[in-house]
């Protein structure tokens, strides 16, 4: 076994195109180092939510050129076999460590593989590739990004022609054309050929993002923003001076993309201490709105003045988020179709219900949201919102951002505000509170021993209310294809377990309804709810052994 190991290792070695791997593993090699070459030769990255993700470094299940030359040569040859030879690859990439040299490499496997290559000019928001795949009338995109993970990781985005990411069973198919990929040096990678784009597609995207906002609609809002160290801030500000908007005030510290993410733990605005320069600098400046994108620009996260809360400033869930650009549109009159994943507020679906609108279900992932019929928006509850499903058919930061910069200055026309709104939903629908449990783990095994656990012995109450219904989501349902996921429905509230498709995350959605007859049991309302996810938490935790 520690033979065939050692084995593998230098054959991989011998393959490998990139010098700095190349000694990375030598040296593993060289130090006798079993456990980290297990770790590394274990298996390969697999398709998952976004494609391939994972940590920088050398072997198959690391982010490194070799993996990123196979899955590009895989693509290649599954949109040949569809008849797609070639066809127009348009290729985008982030700041993060090695994003230009996966992006340089995917470009020469699609023209070695007698497909037309097309890279961005520079590293850009991952909407502007979603964009840029209709546009150009591209058969396929890759994003090279990691969106919000820790520095030390990358991924590879896989879009189809239709600007949505891949689903199964393209995935599938896919992943088989990548493990069919022979030797590295039998995948043609010629030094040129293919097209780095200028900002004629930039220059069209930017143009089309004045299509989310209202003809002759106010726009005085004032913006802190954050670019949380990824690529946001050049697009985004351009993006709010077309649209007529005062300039944002940066956040100095954030706004320049740096791989590194030197001031947070984890470039993502929903883990703690991300926000707190944006804070801070909306004291000094005391705008109406902190708007943050995460380092690929394509979650928004939105914060308000409330004098409530410590510091003065409190973020909004994205189920907040994600109702209240739904009541702005409904105010404009849109017609169409909402759409939001399972985990993500009920909410919604009494609002375009109210409106009289369409409303779908889909599993967790922009890739199913995108494709439901007749969509007019769409958002999921981690911070992601898609505006114009015709121009961006996956979430968009920068579009979101305008659109809730639009409605906070509409209600501050009117004299009120982004918790306002949030108060009239709440009499008018019942107040959804909702929370989540996230477990980051080093282990995995500890993820699927609480699936495991869950499934064997599903609790019978949680915070007191009794479970009417707990479903197995691996099984499917009538409307939902199987994913590995648990929900129980309780009396008056909902749970949703899953691991995450991204990270080493195990993820619990909850959510809970109160009644509220008016304004003044508001209070109480919140109260109550606040109680209850408590509760279920405690419970939930309890019963999954985490």
């Amino acid at each position: 076994m520690q033979q065939d190991l050692i084995a593998r290792a230098r054959t991989w070695l011998a393959e490998d195109p990139d010098p700095e791997t190349r000694d990375e593993l030598g040296k593993l090699i060289e130090s006798g180092d079993l456990d980290e070459l297990a770790a590394r030769f274990a298996g390969t990255l697999q398709f998952g939510t976004a494609g391939l993700r994972g940590e920088l470094g050398a072997g198959p299940m690391r982010m490194n050129r070799s993996v990123v030359i196979r899955a590009a040569a895989g693509l290649a040859a599954y949109l040949t076999a569809q008849g797609q030879g070639g066809g127009l690859v348009v290729i985008g990439y982030d700041a993060r460590y090695k994003s230009a040299d996966f992006a340089r490499d995917t470009a020469a496997v699609m023209t070695g593989a007698g497909l037309r290559a097309a890279v961005l000019p520079r590293p850009l928001p991952t909407p502007v590739l979603a964009y840029a795949i209709r546009h150009l009338g591209a058969v396929a995109g890759v994003e090279v990004t990691a969106s919000h993970n820790p520095p030390r990781d990358n991924g590879y985005k896989v879009y189809l022609g239709d600007g949505s990411q891949i689903v199964p069973p393209a995935d599938g198919e896919i992943a088989a054309a990548i493990a069919a990929v022979g030797p590295l040096d039998a995948v043609a990678r010629p030094d040129d050929g293919w097209e780095i784009l200028g900002d004629e597609v930039l220059d069209a995207y930017l143009a089309r993002t004045d299509a989310v906002l209202g003809a002759g609609s106010p726009r005085t809002a004032r913006v802190v923003y954050t670019a949380m160290h990824g690529v946001g801030t050049s697009v985004l500000t351009a993006a709010f001076a077309r649209a007529g908007f005062p300039e944002p005030v940066l956040v100095a510290e954030q706004a320049e993309p740096d791989p590194a993410f030197p001031t947070v733990a984890f470039p993502n605005p929903e883990e703690p201490g991300a926000m707190d320069l944006a804070f801070a600098t909306a004291r000094r400046t005391g705008p109406d709105l902190v708007i943050a994108n995460d380092p690929d620009a394509d979650r928004c996260a939105v914060a308000v003045p409330d004098a409530a809360v410590a510091g003065g400033w409190r973020m909004l869930r994205g189920d907040e988020v994600g109702a209240l650009l739904a009541a702005h549109l409904v105010d404009r009159g849109v017609t169409g179709t909402f759409a939001e994943s399972i985990v993500s507020s009920s909410l919604l679906g009494r609002i375009a219900e109210k409106a009289g609108l369409g409303y779908e279900e889909t599993l967790t992932g922009f890739k199913w949201i995108a494709r439901v019929d007749g969509l007019r928006y769409g958002y999921e509850e981690a911070l992601g919102y898609c505006v114009d499903p015709e121009g961006v058919r996956d979430k968009d930061g920068i579009t979101a951002a305008l659109l809730v910069a639009e409605l906070a200055s509409v209600l501050k026309e009117r004299g009120r505000t982004l918790l306002d709104l949030l108060d009239d939903l709440a009499v008018t629908h019942g107040l959804h509170a909702t929370d989540q449990l996230s477990v980051r783990v080093e282990d995995l095994t500890v993820i699927a021993n609480a699936m495991l656990r869950l499934r064997e012995q599903p609790p019978a109450e949680l915070a007191g209310l009794p479970v009417t219904s707990a479903e197995d989501l691996s099984l499917g349902t009538e409307l939902l294809p199987p994913t590995d996921g648990l929900r129980y429905r309780l009396e008056g509230a909902r749970v949703i377990v899953r691991p995450s498709g991204t990270e080493p995350k195990l993820k619990c959605y909850l959510e809970v309804v109160v009644p509220v007859a008016s304004a003044d049991e508001l209070p109480a309302a919140r109260a109550r709810g606040a109680e209850l996810l408590a509760g279920i938490k405690r419970d939930l935790s309890a019963a999954a052994g985490i």
